[in-house]
């Protein structure tokens, strides 16, 4: 393990029971002493590497189990089986840094709870509204899952706080991030939905999103067409329309996020990301209106 942890710092190192300059040195039964051996000029380098990942576990990047019961606490569900607690919060850098290959990310998750929050919320909105037609279900849905809604309920939750990150996405403030916390809020669903069944989750989304459902039939609080806005805002100025350009696409493709810039006469105004093209501009138009607020 340590020799791989060493590897992926481009740190060389063999294993041997000669002792010139061991950095690690350990018993192993029915092996006598091993120890691992690098370079000399590597030797402090691949102590303060071996330091640090010591360091990182005393401080217990997992949650431990006050955490788990804190946020247990937050989203009303104990968990029987609290790995899919910790496997939910688990984004791919801490599961790519993990030496010991036995750390798995959220991703697949996320894609079970996608699927379980479009259900239910689907299944919410027919009995709340039964009066509404397909389309104006559809945007009120639309409002309810997109990433900017989510990310909002995570942050309700603190769930940033919970989140099993690489030093990376730490430094780079992964747990403030808007998409990395919808993300997380889907994969805590479906841990939710696989620890306790469909009610657990139907239970769990139906309180977390009373207050939204409940006035999604005002399509000014869910579901804003911002593109439409900034339209009306611009042309009451008597400048151009705006031009939506996507920039970037990452992630498989059950997954994808987009990120869209919208600009006004060849100038960038905003960038927005989202799961769809239509997602990404809509959070585009909105960050736009904002900066021409500014």
């Amino acid at each position: 393990m340590v020799r791989a942890l060493l590897d992926a710092h481009a740190i060389e190192a063999s294993l041997t029971s000669d002792a010139a300059r061991a950095v690690f040195p350990l018993s192993v039964d029915g092996l006598g002493e091993v120890r691992l051996t690098v370079c000399g000029d590597d030797a402090d380098r691949a102590a303060q590497v071996i330091a640090s990942y010591r360091d990182d576990q005393a401080r217990g990047m997992q949650p431990g189990p006050a955490e788990f019961a804190a946020l247990e606490a937050a989203i009303g569900h104990r968990f029987r089986d609290r790995g899919l607690l910790e496997h939910a919060l688990t984004h791919r850098s801490r599961a790519h840094e993990d030496v010991t290959g036995g750390v798995s990310d959220n991703e697949s998750l996320e894609f079970l709870g996608d699927a379980v929050l479009g259900f239910i919320v689907a299944d919410l909105l027919f009995h709340r509204y039964p009066d509404r037609d397909e389309g104006r279900k559809s945007k009120m849905k639309a409002g309810l899952v997109s990433t900017a809604a989510l990310s909002v309920q995570a942050m309700r939750l603190d769930l940033g706080r919970y989140l099993l990150l690489g030093r990376g996405e730490e430094r780079s403030g992964g747990r403030r991030k808007q998409t990395l916390l919808a993300d997380t809020y889907e994969a805590l669903i479906a841990a939710v939905y696989l620890d306790g069944g469909v009610e657990a989750a139907r239970v769990f989304i139906a309180r977390q999103l009373a207050d939204l459902i409940d006035r999604a039939g005002d399509l000014a609080i869910v579901g804003d067409d911002f593109k439409s806005a900034l339209q009306e805002r611009l042309q009451a100025q008597g400048r151009p329309l705006p031009d939506y350009a996507v920039t970037d696409e990452q992630g498989p493709a059950h997954r994808r996020l987009f990120q869209v810039d919208v600009s006004v006469t060849g100038t960038v105004v905003a960038r927005g990301e989202g799961r769809t093209k239509k997602e990404a501009e809509q959070d585009a138009a909105r960050r736009a209106l904002v900066a021409l607020d500014d």
